[in-house]
């Protein structure tokens, strides 16, 4: 049986509270593992990125943190409330993207926007019109007509329209084109600027470097580590291939504190790298 949350938020040492809670959390589905025993905190204020392939439990555990899934084990505190029992007061305070946002091609943006405000009973309409004028998303626009990318704005503005205190962000520049996954980062960054909490997952490693104060790799549903993005760009070896004018001797190189695995091919060498980049 799920275990019960009851812890209110913390302070952490720098003072701001934990918001996101998972303790030894596990979701199988028919036998087979969705996430396996993470546990993790997110704090106020904090962006973690979710890195790993495609089927590593990125998505399981954004659905677990929103209480759309029911654990198999574990549990998950969101504001220092259990989500599986405070869940419809809990998911008020969150803004959620979802992978494969269910979008109604009859409607306009204009029209779908207005029925999700419905739904959560809120009137947002400002907000979602200064979002769409943004990322140049026309309201006016019936959601059928519209091309992968830009239907990805409009899950962008549901998620963002209504200032939430967390965002759960599943691939959320997915199919944006260069400038505006450019704005999205704009975004991000002056919404952790609020106070707001982020969790957003990626396959795309430049991308969550980008965004992200700290990163939790995902492995078959398994948390490998998390850190913070230099500490474990300081953790992972880095390939490095040389090209030289002439024949070049190895041993210099390999003498060189953090290099590794240095191979030589001609005038190519090959090597490894271990610590944090420099200028």
């Amino acid at each position: 049986m799920p275990a019960t949350c009851n812890v209110k938020a913390e302070m952490n040492d720098s003072q701001r509270p934990i918001v996101v809670d998972v303790r030894r959390a596990t979701k199988r589905y028919n036998g087979n593992v969705g996430i396996d025993d993470v546990s993790l905190d997110v704090r106020g204020g904090e962006v973690l990125g979710l890195l790993g392939p495609n089927g590593s439990g990125k998505t399981t555990l954004l659905r677990l943190m929103l209480g759309m899934l029911k654990f198999t084990s574990g549990c998950i505190s969101i504001f220092g409330d259990d989500i599986t029992a405070n869940g419809r007061a809990t998911r008020s305070r969150i803004g959620y993207l979802p992978g494969d946002l269910a979008l109604y091609d009859q409607q306009t943006v204009r029209q779908y926007l207005q029925f999700l405000m419905r739904l959560r009973r809120l009137d947002v309409m400002t907000s979602a019109l200064a979002l769409c004028s943004r990322l140049k998303l026309d309201p006016s626009r019936r959601i059928g007509d519209l091309s992968r990318g830009t239907k990805q704005k409009v899950a962008v503005v549901q998620a963002f329209m209504h200032e939430p205190e967390l965002l759960l962000l599943d691939e959320p520049t997915s199919g944006l084109d260069p400038i505006v996954q450019r704005e999205f980062e704009l975004l991000v960054d002056e919404t952790r600027h609020r106070g707001a909490t982020i969790v957003l997952s990626s396959h795309v490693l430049a991308e969550v470097e980008r965004l992200a104060d700290r990163v939790a790799v995902m492995r078959e549903g398994r948390l490998m580590v998390i850190d913070d993005v230099l500490m474990l760009k300081s953790r992972f070896a880095r390939r490095l291939d040389l090209e030289f004018e002439s024949s070049v001797d190895p041993a210099p190189f390999a003498s060189l504190p953090g290099v590794r695995a240095v191979n030589v091919a001609r005038r190519t060498l090959t090597c490894e790298v271990v610590g944090p980049e420099t200028e």
